[in-house]
Formats: C-alpha cells, structure tokens, sequence
C-alpha cells in the first residue's frame, strides 16, 4: 500500500514539512519542519532568525532560495540529518502527531511532489523519496520507543 502527500491541507497533509505545528529543536520554537530545515542552511547567522521568522513555510523557503550564495558549505553533506532531525522532532513531540504517522502502518510514504527529484518522486516517479524515506524511518522509531499516545485524539492546535 502507499500513501501520497504534498499540500499540508490534503487528509495526509501532516506529513508534509509545509504543515503547520510548532515544535521546539536546538532551543527554539518552529512553525513548520520547512522553517528549520531552510533556516539551518544559514546555521548560527543573522539569516536563520529571518528565516524563522517568516510568516508561512513558503516564505521560508523562498527567502532562502533567494541568498543561496550564503549557504554554509557543508549543507549537501549535512541536509539529510538535519531534515532527519526535524521531522523526528516533530512527530515525538506530539502525541496526535505520533498516532497518525504509526496509523499508515507499512504503507510506503511518498512525497509526491512534481518537482523535487530528492525529497520526492518528481514528476514521472524516478526521485529518490528521501523525506518519505525518513518519515517511515521516524515511524520505526517511535514504533520502538514507545512513544507516549495517552494525549488526546484531538488535532494540534493550528
């Protein structure tokens, strides 16, 4: 079985980095997973605040998008953890969060995102699905640990 995603409002929409729940990571508040994933592109600088700061995770990623020349040289290598990182933050964080990743079960996870070849499948389905890679790793993890699901049913607040 698989389960597709992009747009945060479609029925599997918290699994995309644009949905919205605040979590905390490397003491700080995150609208959205985009937020700090673009945001440590500028680590320890003035550029992260801004992008923290930004009003929605596409602001984010444009303002981000826009200063590629101030990226820190090590992102290739690092982008992967720091996604890792986040998304696992988020799930753990939530106990709502964490029910509805472990309710896809062995479905495989796929961002079907037209346009992204890494993150997602891109548009004929060759992209290497990197972020449903690693939302169905959190999912081992949480499975493994755990993961304190007494919260109530109900939706984050939005």
């Amino acid at each position: 079985m698989e389960i597709r995603f992009f747009h945060p409002q479609e029925i599997k929409g918290f699994l995309s980095n644009y949905f919205e729940y605040t979590f905390s990571l490397d003491h700080r508040e995150w609208r959205t997973v985009e937020h700090y994933y673009q945001a440590q592109k500028f680590a320890g600088t003035v550029e992260e605040e801004k992008v923290q700061r930004c009003k929605t995770p596409g602001g984010a990623k444009r303002y981000a998008h826009a200063r590629k020349h101030l990226w820190r040289t090590d992102w290739d290598d690092v982008k992967v953890d720091v996604m890792r990182k986040a998304v696992q933050a988020k799930f753990s964080q939530s106990g709502f969060l964490a029910r509805e990743l472990l309710a896809t079960g062995q479905a495989t996870l796929i961002e079907d995102s037209p346009s992204d070849l890494f993150w997602g499948i891109g548009m004929n389905g060759t992209g290497k699905n990197m972020l449903g890679i690693i939302l169905m790793e959190t999912r081992v993890i949480l499975s493994q640990e755990n993961h304190n699901l007494a919260e109530p049913t109900s939706p984050p607040d939005r």
